[in-house]
């Protein structure tokens, strides 16, 4: 809360004039004195300074300055959100993920779109660009390109940045209300992309098991034709 005027209970205060000029450290009465002698307030711009630091300024003009300030602020922070794919991942999921990325860049948030590679899918990683160059196309009406796609290490990667507000125009959507932003759902167990490159010694079939169809259907004639007793 900004204290102003008489409210402004320090014994002494630097005094600072509309100009930015310093006028010195001085008794609160008398730095009021000198703002009342010219129309103006006297606003504590710094309490926690020793002694509080104060302006002789118009406060109405100085609430809507700090207002705009604020407000301009709060619209320049932006955040990065992240979406992550698989070479692997299905119609269904891919379209429910475009629609979360677009709610991201709808809140003019930029987005980071990763798509990771594991076991045999290393070898073929030309695929995940493919994914990518798709996203882009899907998303042309919502977003740019800020980062194009690169790869890193086990995954390939790039950044979109939302387009301005009049001409972004939604195609995917959420039907079953807001997802989580983590796409920690994605990290499946690790492991699964790596069980076809592995082999269980450890399982083996006997020979004594197996019964062959042929010999399986003698034995049933032969005990067809043996008479009862």
């Amino acid at each position: 809360m900004t204290r102003i005027n008489d409210r402004i209970r320090a014994p002494k205060v630097r005094v600072v004039n509309a100009n930015g000029e310093q006028l010195g450290v001085m008794s609160s009465r008398d730095a009021l004195i000198k703002a009342q002698s010219v129309g103006l307030d006297l606003v504590e711009i710094a309490g926690q300074a020793d002694p509080p630091v104060c302006k002789i300024i118009d406060y109405g003009k100085y609430k809507y300055t700090q207002a705009k300030l604020k407000k301009g602020k709060s619209k320049s922070s932006t955040k990065m959100k992240e979406v992550k794919f698989r070479v692997g991942t299905g119609s269904h999921d891919y379209n429910i993920k475009l629609g979360r990325a677009e709610t991201f860049l709808e809140g003019n948030h930029k987005v980071r779109f990763v798509l990771q590679f594991k076991g045999r899918e290393n070898a073929h990683k030309e695929l995940g660009f493919v994914v990518l160059k798709r996203i882009i196309e899907d998303l042309k009406t919502m977003a740019a390109v800020d980062q194009q796609p690169r790869l890193n290490g086990r995954a390939v990667a790039m950044i979109l940045s939302p387009l301005p507000a009049h001409q972004r125009k939604r195609h995917f959507h959420l039907f079953h209300g807001e997802l989580i932003e983590e796409d920690d759902h994605d990290e499946e167990e690790d492991d699964d992309a790596e069980i076809d490159e592995e082999v269980d010694e450890s399982y083996s079939i006997s020979t004594d098991d197996i019964v062959e169809p042929e010999m399986q259907e003698v034995s049933d004639k032969s005990a067809e034709a043996k008479p009862a007793e």
